[in-house]
């Protein structure tokens, strides 16, 4: 069950070439990790192999297991508040909130990922793992963080996301991690999870995407990791119930092969490429007031709606030719109406 992927300050994915087959198991800093697929509350079987995968990855073993499982006088843990916000407040300081309080849910070091994130679902789907992620209020990962980050931030309309992942070397071994891109008012910044402080959040006070991708790499050099490539998303839909695919991998930039000077113009080339995304016109998803002349969206060649393949994605120092794409593969969901 357990495939070879690592991270730093937390996990993603495995390699490239298998990503897109969306049965993904990590590793957590060099160490495998389960991913829950039973769902909440966890069923007997995910509970017991997570004890049992904590004895292996802890210092103390067993012991620690037994201690904790013994205990019958743990302190209550107190569960965050869903941020809520004044109308004077600045996106800044919401996005700080928000950061708050993906921080507040704690990084999980468990050995065990409690919601199952496939990247191939659409989005309404990704937000209801969102919503569940709320309620229970348990310790994330960075690929968790990234969804919550989308549906605490889809209310504000002047804020754009994206997903912005890295791939580092460290001593002959790979290290995957995924932060939330942000960009508003004309300045970049990102949410996140790691268990490094300056490998999650970024204030939005960076004036180019290649400042905010060089604010990453320095901090993976104060951990003597090699940046080795940077992989950039298109910015999410604000629609909770569109039926889309967030696209995770529109450039694929291979830092190894660019010069500094190159990696910046691949950089202000994909965020021209986002603003091109935006100024053009997407529908809404269809509502239960949809009128009794409008044809069905499976229907419409105009569909937004991607195809999430990796003959979509731009590699490093190419320029992504624009061709007709055919609807993209809905994995067997349908629009309810």
């Amino acid at each position: 069950m357990l495939r070879s992927t690592a991270s730093l300050g937390c996990d993603e994915e495995r390699e490239e070439e298998q990503e897109d087959e969306g049965d993904e198991d990590l590793r957590d800093g060099g160490v495998p990790f389960f991913v829950n697929r039973s769902g909440l509350p966890v069923n007997d079987e995910t509970w017991e192999r997570m004890w049992r995968h904590v004895t292996r990855i802890h210092p103390d073993g067993d012991a620690v297991a037994k201690r904790i499982r013994g205990a019958i006088d743990l302190p209550k843990i107190p569960t965050p508040s869903v941020p809520t916000y004044q109308p004077t407040n600045s996106i800044p300081q919401r996005l700080e909130a928000i950061q708050r309080y993906i921080r507040d849910l704690q990084y999980n070091h468990t050995g065990t990922q409690f919601f199952e994130i496939k990247k191939s679902r659409p989005l309404t789907a990704l937000m209801d793992i969102a919503k569940e992620m709320t309620r229970e209020a348990l310790p994330i990962k960075c690929l968790e963080a990234v969804i919550l980050g989308i549906y605490l931030t889809n209310c504000m309309a002047t804020v754009e996301r994206f997903p912005l992942s890295f791939k580092t070397q460290f001593s002959g071994s790979h290290f995957r991690h995924i932060v939330l891109g942000i960009h508003s008012g004309g300045r970049f910044g990102a949410l996140g999870i790691s268990r490094r402080e300056d490998l999650m959040y970024k204030p939005l006070e960076f004036r180019t995407l290649a400042d905010l991708v060089q604010e990453f790499q320095g901090a993976y050099q104060g951990y003597w990791h090699t940046l080795r490539k940077v992989k950039i998303g298109q910015y999410v839909s604000h629609d909770p119930h569109s039926v889309e695919q967030i696209e995770w991998k529109h450039s694929v930039l291979d830092v190894d092969k660019l010069s500094k000077e190159e990696l910046r113009r691949e950089l202000e080339r994909h965020t021209r490429d986002m603003r091109l995304k935006i100024g053009k016109a997407i529908p809404p998803s269809p509502t239960k007031d949809r009128k009794k002349d409008t044809g069905s969206p499976l229907r419409n060649p105009g569909s937004p709606m991607r195809r999430n393949s990796r003959s979509d994605r731009r590699p490093s120092g190419e320029k992504k030719t624009l061709e007709p794409k055919p609807p993209s593969d809905m994995n067997g969901y349908q629009i309810r109406v």
